[in-house]
C-alpha cells in the first residue's frame, strides 16, 4: 500500500490549517526548529485528563514537564455531581494556569509551538489522529495502548513518528522495568533455548462485553462535547454506558479486552522474540457480536521462524474473559456464574499458580514465567544451567524504571529513544489488532499478509483494517 509522503507548511498557514480541520482533510506539517534539538525544559499539552489521563499527566509531571495546556471532552467546570470524572477537574485544579481546550485540534492550531509535547490519553478510536496530528505539527508523543484503534492506523504512526524524527512512547509501562529488560536479554541469550510459545492471559473485560446492539440514547448532558468525543468514529447517541468508561466494550470505539491489556501482557514474549509479521490468527470465543468484541476469547498467532524463536517458528496465545459469563443487558453488565476466567491449562503451567494477569515463555529447553508486577520471575529448565554463560546487560535501564522519565530523556538528549517508541509499538500493535480481526470471523484460521495489509481472500476485512472517517475527520496523511 503506497504510502503519501508529509508536506510541510509555515506556522501561519499551520495555524490556519488547524482551524479548518473540523472541515477539511487536515493536510499540514509543521515541524519547529526546537523539536530537533535537546529541550532543557520541555512543554506538554495533555490530550486527555481523567481517569487514565490524570495518571498520565501526573507521570508526565513527575519527569519534568511543564504543562501548558489540557484537553477534554468533559468539561469538569459544568459538572453538578462531583462523582462524574472527578480526576479530570482534579487535573484543572493541579493546573489552573493551562488554557483548557474540548477539542485537540483547537488546542494545536491556539498553542502552536509553544507546545513541545503531548500525551495522547483518549479512546482508542482517536488515538491516531490526535498522535498523527501532534507528530506533524512537530511534538513529541506519548500515546496510550493500544497505539490505535486500526490496523493501517498503526502502520502509518510508526511511518510518521520516522519522517518527522520526533520522540515517541507507548504506554505500556512495564516495558520499562528493569526485570522485564533482563528477561529479555535472557530469553535472547537462550536461556530456554528458542521461543516455541508464548502464553498471556487476563481476567479482563471488566466492563460489558457480548453486546449485540448499542445503549437506548441520553441526552447530552451538558459537561460533555458529545460531537467530540465520536470524533472520527460512526456516530452514536450518547450513552453513559459508553462514555466515560464503556466504550472499550464496542467496536467503534475501542478493541475489546485483547487491546486493553494484550500490550502489557504480551509484551516481553514479543519484544524477547521479535517474531515479526504473523502468518495466520484464529479466535475460538464466547459472546461476540458485530457491533462488541467477545465475552471471552482464545487467540492463535503463528509467526514464521525469526531469530530468537525455534527453527519451527513461534506460536502466541492470549487468553481473556471470563468464563461461563453472559450480558446482561437489563443491569448492562456481565453476569459471571463464577469467577473463573480463561488462562492456560496445566501442561502449560506446570504447577505454577493462576494469577489475573501474567506470561508464560515455553522454549524448546525450558520455561520462564513472569509477571509485570513483581520483580521476580520463575525459570525451569529442562537441561542444566551450570554452562549457560549468563548475558551481559544489552538493553538501556529507564531512569527510575519509569517509561514517562524515559520518554522525558529521549526529548531532552539524555538517551537515544523510548524503548517503546512507535518503531516498536507500531508493528506490535499490528500483530494484536491482527487478533481483533479474528474476533470479528470467529472459528475460522485467517492467513495474514502483512506487506498488503490484508487478510488473503477476505476482503470484506479491508473496512476494518482502514475504515473511513466521519466527515470533517479525515485522515491527516
Amino acid at each position: 500500500m503506497k504510502q503519501p509522503s508529509i508536506q510541510s507548511l509555515d506556522r501561519r498557514h499551520f495555524v490556519k490549517g488547524v482551524a479548518a480541520a473540523a472541515a477539511t482533510a487536515f493536510g499540514f506539517q509543521f515541524i519547529p526548529s526546537r523539536a530537533w534539538g535537546k529541550l532543557q525544559k520541555p512543554t506538554l499539552a495533555a490530550i486527555g485528563i481523567g481517569g487514565k489521563g490524570a495518571a498520565d499527566l501526573q507521570g508526565a509531571m513527575n519527569a519534568g514537564f511543564e504543562i501548558v495546556g489540557l484537553v477534554d471532552v468533559v468539561d469538569s467546570r459544568k459538572i453538578n455531581d462531583d462523582k462524574v470524572e472527578r480526576s479530570s477537574g482534579k487535573s484543572r485544579e493541579m493546573h489552573p494556569q493551562a488554557p483548557f481546550f474540548t477539542d485537540y485540534r483547537e488546542m494545536l492550531a491556539s498553542l502552536g509551538d509553544r507546545v513541545d509535547a503531548v500525551t495522547v490519553s483518549t479512546p482508542d478510536h482517536h488515538h491516531f489522529h490526535a498522535a498523527c496530528l501532534a507528530m506533524k505539527s512537530g511534538k513529541h508523543v506519548y500515546c496510550q495502548k493500544p497505539l490505535t484503534h486500526g490496523l493501517w492506523e498503526a502502520r502509518t504512526l510508526a511511518r510518521v513518528a520516522r519522517e518527522t524524527g520526533v520522540k515517541t512512547q507507548m504506554g505500556n509501562q512495564a516495558h520499562a522495568l528493569d526485570h522485564m529488560r533482563r528477561c529479555v536479554e535472557l530469553i535472547q541469550a537462550g536461556v530456554i533455548g528458542g521461543v516455541r510459545e508464548v502464553h498471556g492471559w487476563t481476567n479482563r473485560p471488566i466492563w460489558p462485553q457480548g453486546i449485540a446492539t448499542p445503549p437506548e440514547p441520553e441526552p447530552v448532558p451538558a459537561w460533555m462535547n458529545w460531537e467530540q468525543w465520536l470524533g472520527p468514529a460512526p456516530e452514536t447517541g450518547y450513552s453513559s454506558k459508553l462514555a466515560p468508561f464503556g466504550w472499550r466494550g464496542a467496536w467503534d470505539y475501542g478493541c475489546g479486552a485483547l487491546g486493553d491489556m494484550a500490550c502489557h501482557i504480551l509484551d516481553l514474549g514479543w519484544w524477547a522474540t521479535m517474531p515479526g509479521d504473523p502468518v495466520s490468527v484464529l479466535a475460538e470465543q464466547q459472546g461476540g457480536t458485530d457491533w462488541s468484541p467477545p465475552i471471552s476469547s482464545k487467540i492463535t498467532w503463528e509467526f514464521a521462524p525469526s531469530r530468537h524463536s525455534s527453527a519451527a517458528g513461534c506460536k502466541f496465545f492470549w487468553y481473556d474473559g471470563y468464563l461461563n459469563a453472559s450480558f446482561d443487558r437489563n443491569s448492562w453488565s456481565l453476569a459471571k456464574k463464577n469467577e473463573e476466567y480463561h488462562h492456560p491449562d496445566d501442561a502449560v503451567m506446570s504447577g505454577e499458580g493462576f494469577r489475573n494477569y501474567d506470561t508464560v515463555i515455553v522454549g524448546d529447553y525450558g520455561r520462564l514465567y513472569f509477571s509485570r508486577e513483581r520483580a521476580t520471575w520463575t525459570l525451569k529448565a529442562v537441561h542444566k544451567l551450570d554452562g549457560f554463560k549468563w548475558p551481559e546487560p544489552t538493553i538501556p535501564r529507564a531512569v527510575r524504571q519509569d517509561n514517562y522519565q524515559e520518554w522525558y530523556d529521549a526529548i531532552t538528549g539524555k538517551v537515544e529513544r523510548g524503548q517503546s517508541d512507535f518503531a516498536v509499538a507500531g508493528p506490535f500493535t499490528e500483530m494484536i489488532l491482527v487478533g481483533t480481526l479474528a474476533q470479528r470471523i470467529p472459528g475460522q484460521k485467517l492467513e495474514w499478509d502483512a506487506g498488503q495489509l490484508e487478510v488473503k481472500g477476505r476482503p470484506e476485512t479491508k473496512g476494518w483494517i482502514q475504515r473511513a472517517y466521519r466527515k470533517g475527520w479525515e485522515s491527516p496523511v
